[in-house]
């Protein structure tokens, strides 16, 4: 059986790269007969640190510089004739291509249509033509204002062979957008099915102040460089000026209290809001996480007392932890996460940040801390449940001749 796997992977965004690592683990315990590939944008981070070929996305490597000079120009527009027909022939010497979770039928964040929607759209043409099944798994949707994405969008998910969502919301938008979800499924998002990380020794408060009562611990501030989304270009600095001035105030505040901050990111174009944060806040308290992957990522969450976090994969890594989070939401897909962890009270917009509220609602989430872990276990065992029923299903529609995963088990 060739599996081919297709996305933004191994391009600096964590939580695309936790999704790709979740469904090669089903694949390797599942169906450890296939043969894996990746036509993805990073190919040399998915051969190095996943172990299998991978081709480039992009026939053109500057696809996503912004186009200025008429070389630049001309390229682009090659380029996208050129991938018709690499893509064509990529997917039709595979049985199965699957792509894992990420939000590949939304525009939450700044989108051209000739971008990844085109991208997407040639993949699943293409598997309808060559009749390889495409199965969208775990995907996130949301409405789209632009016709042109929108267009693209709704009949990239016409021709898949498979789609489950990581939400409610993504199925509606969806069925919203003229295609039929009667079948379609929903679980939770594809790295809940990562390894749960193990928090480290004398984390957590451990350590005691004269007193004799818990030193608070330390608190993770996931940052973004977040603009807005797709339909707010006009105001996307104004956006991020109130974004990052408001984040700012709270790491100062959380400082003067004496709390140690760890400043985490999700993608490489994060760094710059680190940056500025260290520089507006001068103190040995605040850091800066180097860390590399999703499962780093948990690992950070795992040893904190409390996390604060914009990025969708970043609430995903502190929920999936057992950390009382607070969610800097920028898109109906993290209240949505927010709810089906029962943490639906702590979220926050992240387009309009109030310093004050959200420092009241943080104190609030530490007072609640003890009830909020034992909800997280309970949905975090649920979660874990249905990502297993993810995993039959999916079998069960792309590999029709094998045996589910849960009958190997009972057989060995």
């Amino acid at each position: 059986m060739r599996v081919g796997v297709f996305g933004l992977l191994g391009s600096g965004n964590l939580g695309n790269d936790g999704s790709l690592e979740a469904v090669l683990g089903y694949l390797r315990t599942a169906h450890p007969e296939a043969a894996v590939d990746a036509l993805c944008g990073g190919p040399e981070v998915v051969e190095a640190r996943y172990g299998i070929p991978a081709t480039r996305l992009h026939w053109y490597r500057g696809e996503y510089r912004t186009a200025s000079r008429l070389g630049a120009i001309v390229g682009k527009g090659l380029g996208k004739l050129v991938d018709v027909f690499r893509t064509a022939a990529w997917v039709r010497r595979h049985d199965v291509v699957i792509v894992p979770g990420m939000g590949v039928l939304e525009a939450t964040l700044p989108l051209r249509p000739w971008g990844f929607p085109y991208s997407l759209f040639l993949l699943c043409a293409s598997g309808r033509l060559t009749r390889t099944r495409v199965a969208l798994v775990g995907v996130g949707a949301a409405a789209i204002g632009n016709r042109p994405t929108r267009i693209l969008v709704r009949w990239s998910a016409r021709l898949a062979a498979y789609r489950s969502y990581r939400d409610v919301h993504s199925r509606e938008a969806l069925r919203d957008m003229g295609v039929d979800t009667a079948h379609d499924e929903v679980y939770p998002d594809l790295a809940f099915a990562l390894p749960t990380p193990q928090p480290a020794p004398q984390s957590r408060a451990s350590s005691q102040q004269p007193s004799g009562t818990p030193a608070p611990g330390t608190v993770c501030v996931g940052v973004m460089d977040f603009h807005g989304g797709n339909d707010d270009r006009a105001r996307a600095e104004e956006i991020h000026r109130r974004y990052l001035e408001g984040t700012t105030r709270v790491v100062r505040a959380l400082v003067e209290d004496g709390r140690p901050v760890r400043l985490l990111t999700g993608d490489e174009c994060d760094r710059p809001v680190v940056a500025a944060i260290l520089d507006a806040v001068d103190s040995p308290l605040v850091t800066a996480s180097e860390a590399s992957s999703l499962a780093d990522l948990m690992k950070e969450t795992a040893a904190a007392d409390t996390v604060v976090a914009t990025r969708y994969h970043n609430l995903v890594c502190a929920l999936k932890a057992g950390t009382p989070t607070l969610a800097l939401s920028y898109a109906a897909k993290s209240d949505a996460l927010m709810a089906r962890m029962g943490l639906d009270a702590y979220c926050h917009p992240a387009r309009e940040v109030d310093a004050d509220r959200l420092l009241r609602q943080f104190r609030e989430l530490e007072r609640s801390a003890p009830q909020v872990r034992r909800t997280l276990t309970e949905r975090n065992l649920l979660a874990t449940r249905q990502l297993d029923h993810q995993f039959t299903a999916l079998t069960a529609a792309l590999f029709p001749a094998a045996r589910p995963a849960h009958a190997l088990r009972k057989a060995s």
